[in-house]
């Protein structure tokens, strides 16, 4: 038997439900709810940084769940056999309850479990294991060590590596972290002769863990938070230890259907049929394979951003950037390999097919996600029909013999502008009597523009609500009083498109497709202060889904909360506002001081953004 993506999900959650009385918990929304610190999730840990520093989960302290997360640092990697843009990360949680032995028991129970009892079937033969080697933050993880030799681990596969590797921090300048144990699955099986052959993945068996030659996949990660980062080399211990676990699903999937990477699963190959069945390529060229990769992945991606309960739209800016280029890049690798119909919109149809029992809001959004698609496909037509003018203008005026190399400048210059690929810059300008680009010039031009942006996007989104300051519970706070003065103002259309907190101040999204005219601001200004000079007393309940919903408590309600009989916690300001929310906030809306509007303007396709501060923030200074 090859089980299924969702059978394979489902026996995950099924293992930690059924054997050890964790409760089911919905994945949580792809744009982080008040971190600044990502543009989206990145890891299932960011939807629960407030229960893992002590706040209570409405379910209790052992949770287990499937969590959408998108990573897009190694974007143009993608399209070889193992980087993705979107992925499904499964996690087990204990929230102060069991730590390092009862994880990795469960652990290795669930992957060596033949598959008719409930577990993965995979061979204790083929698992080797990693644990932290310490430094002089924390010591070496001994402990851990020797709970694996205990279950059957030898020694000679139990492996010791120092932070980069086996530590996992916080998802900002500060939070909850701890060492970690990683579990790699050997795919080549050094004990079977065959495995060895010239051509193959591995040719030889003296590798470890740590070595890239892909003979060890690693696809399990046990994470015990043990310490809070205050800062650049302070720790301090955690009074609630928790542990964190992730599985990659299609990493899982890949292995359990025997296949060499996500893409040849079910999870990608209708995806890829059907891009091969809109052009003559053919399936063994690596232009085309590699093409296909990355059109496969960037548009599941995208399909899942704007199919989100917080989806947004295509733009210029922050996550609408994110989403936009992966459209165009998509669309750009199509035209590659000659598909020259608009196709984007029946890609997202089939992910949204299959994914839609288990992430419900893709069917619930679909119109959204069509359209959105649909919209920017042939806007983006217009841009390449610009770009190749502009590549031919540039060719007349710089290299007026039609001969010779492509600047790597000038090839990097029509991707940042018009989103070239250097391929394409290379291929176009054939036509033309070119010979290629300069690869090395462009690869320079591009490095020097990561590190610029990686440098903006670390000034941009530092410090934020992780660190559970103050300031920040203040200005959380001020979020609650804001979106519920939104809908006083401007209608019950309103709700939370995401947020951005920091110790100086607030960043406020919202559903809205007109501009708010200065007296609505003004009123949405004078309701928050109204509501701070009152003073209301502040606190949270936990309730039923349904009893929240006839409460009149703001928060967008997954279908899967009800599904799953899930409670959700409940933050209540005096009688003013009722919304979802981890926490933390201050107890009472005085401590705010006073609330001013600093701006109001446009983030992205009926998506209007609020940035504002609180006077309160002054007498902590």
């Amino acid at each position: 038997m090859t089980p299924t993506v969702d059978q394979i999900r489902r026996q995950f959650i099924d293992f930690f439900v059924t054997k050890y009385a964790h409760r089911e918990i919905p994945s949580a929304s792809l744009i982080p709810e008040n971190d600044p610190t990502v543009l989206f999730t990145t890891a299932g840990m960011h939807p629960l940084v407030p229960f893992l520093i002590g706040e209570p989960h409405p379910q209790g302290r052992r949770l287990v769940d499937a969590q959408k997360c998108l990573r897009t640092d190694d974007i143009d990697e993608v399209g070889d056999s193992t980087h993705l843009t979107f992925f499904e990360m499964m996690g087990n949680w204990s929230l102060g309850d069991y730590f390092k032995e009862e994880t990795i028991q469960m652990s290795l129970e669930l992957l060596t479990t033949p598959w008719e009892q409930g577990g993965f079937g995979l061979s204790l033969d083929r698992l080797s294991v990693s644990c932290f080697e310490g430094d002089d933050d924390a010591p070496r993880d001994l402990e851990s060590a020797e709970i694996w030799k205990k279950l059957g681990i030898p020694e000679n596969r139990i492996f010791f590596y120092p932070k980069k590797q086996n530590w996992w921090g916080p998802a900002g300048q500060t939070g909850p972290c701890g060492p970690d144990t990683e579990i790699f699955y050997d795919v080549v099986n050094v004990n079977d002769p065959a495995a060895h052959r010239e051509g193959g993945r591995v040719t030889q068996d003296r590798c470890q863990p740590s070595c890239d030659c892909g003979r060890y996949v690693e696809i399990w990660n046990d994470v015990f938070m043990q310490y809070n980062k205050k800062g650049e080399g302070q720790f301090e211990p955690l009074a609630q230890k928790n542990v964190d676990t992730g599985l990659g699903l299609e990493r899982m999937v890949g292995i359990l259907q025997g296949k060499d990477s996500p893409f040849e699963t079910e999870l990608f190959a209708p995806a890829i049929d059907k891009i091969f069945s809109l052009t003559n390529y053919d399936r063994a060229q690596p232009k085309a394979i590699f093409a296909s990769r990355v059109i496969a992945d960037h548009l599941r991606a995208a399909t899942f951003i704007l199919g989100d309960p917080c989806g947004v739209s295509p733009s210029n800016v922050d996550q609408g950037y994110i989403v936009r280029r992966l459209i165009r890049r998509a669309i750009r690798y199509a035209r590659m390999i000659d598909v020259t119909e608009n196709f984007t919109d029946s890609i997202a149809a089939i992910y949204i097919d299959l994914y839609s029992s288990a992430y419900p809001e893709l069917q619930h959004n679909s119109e959204r996600v069509l359209d959105e698609l649909r919209r920017e496909e042939t806007q983006f037509d217009t841009t390449l029909e610009r770009g190749l003018h502009e590549l031919s203008k540039m060719i007349e005026r710089k290299y007026p013999s039609h001969s010779g190399v492509i600047k790597g400048e000038d090839a990097f210059s029509l991707f940042e502008t018009y989103g070239f690929p250097p391929e394409m810059t290379a291929e176009e300008g054939r036509t033309l009597g070119m010979d290629g680009v300069d690869m090395e010039g462009f690869n320079e031009a591009f490095k020097k523009h990561q590190e610029l942006s990686r440098v903006g996007a670390a000034q941009k989104f530092a410090g934020g609500l992780a660190d559970h300051s103050e300031e920040c519970k203040m200005h959380h706070t001020a979020t609650h009083l804001v979106h519920q003065a939104l809908r006083d103002v401007l209608g019950d259309h309103v709700f939370q498109k995401g947020s951005n907190i920091t110790k100086e101040r607030l960043r406020f999204d919202f559903s809205q497709d007109e501009k708010m005219t200065p007296e609505q601001v003004q009123q949405v200004e004078e309701i928050v202060n109204k509501q701070i000079e009152r003073d209301l007393p502040i606190h949270f309940e936990i309730m039923d889904v349904d009893d929240a919903k006839a409460r009149g408590a703001i928060g967008v309600f997954d279908d899967k909360y009800a599904q799953l009989g899930n409670k959700v916690k409940i933050y209540i300001m005096g009688d003013y506002s009722m919304e979802v929310c981890g926490g933390p906030h201050v107890e009472h809306t005085g401590v705010l001081k006073h609330f001013k509007i600093l701006k109001e303007e446009a983030c992205s396709r009926g998506v209007r953004r609020i940035k504002a501060v609180v006077e309160g923030i002054k007498d902590l200074a």
